[in-house]
């Protein structure tokens, strides 16, 4: 059974983290404020399954990646106005990553998650996902030699 409660008090505080990760994820405001919803929507009609996963907010994150994925080889690529004032140079630099480097290092240092969960989120091995955040990590240091720590942490991948 659905409990609205549980649902809005997940919405809150998860919906504006989820929004600006997959801003960075897309670079495309408008497509991420569209898929972060979507992917709401579809929580809220899988509720139990959704709040039974490990990590309800990856379910939804990855629901809304899958969507914007999606759309983005339909699309194409388009940039708009980061949410809260990010960085939309380290929006473009991610945009050069391929998309699952990009997924990774996006989950790893804005989501904070950590390099087993990126895993089982994504069905590949931990060797894999460390592989993507290394490769991605160098990619962004070459890109963007003083601006990796915005991402980062200031931490090596």
């Amino acid at each position: 059974m659905r409990e609205p409660a549980d649902f809005d008090a997940f919405y809150g505080a998860t919906s504006r983290r989820v929004l600006h990760q997959l801003y960075a994820l897309t670079g495309d405001l408008g497509r991420a404020r569209d898929c972060t919803q979507e992917a709401y929507a579809r929580a809220w009609r899988h509720w139990p399954a959704v709040t039974a996963a490990t990590s309800p907010e990856a379910w939804v994150r990855g629901t809304a990646w899958r969507l914007a994925s999606g759309r983005w080889r339909r699309g194409g690529r388009r940039t708009t106005a980061p949410p809260g004032g990010g960085s939309a140079d380290l929006v473009a630099a991610l945009l050069q990553l391929p998309e699952k480097q990009r997924y990774a290092i996006v989950v790893r240092h804005l989501a904070g998650a950590a390099v087993a969960d990126i895993a089982a989120e994504t069905g590949t091995s931990i060797a894999t996902v460390e592989n993507r955040l290394a490769k991605a990590h160098a990619t962004l240091t070459r890109l963007l030699p003083g601006d990796i720590a915005a991402l980062t942490g200031g931490h090596r991948v």
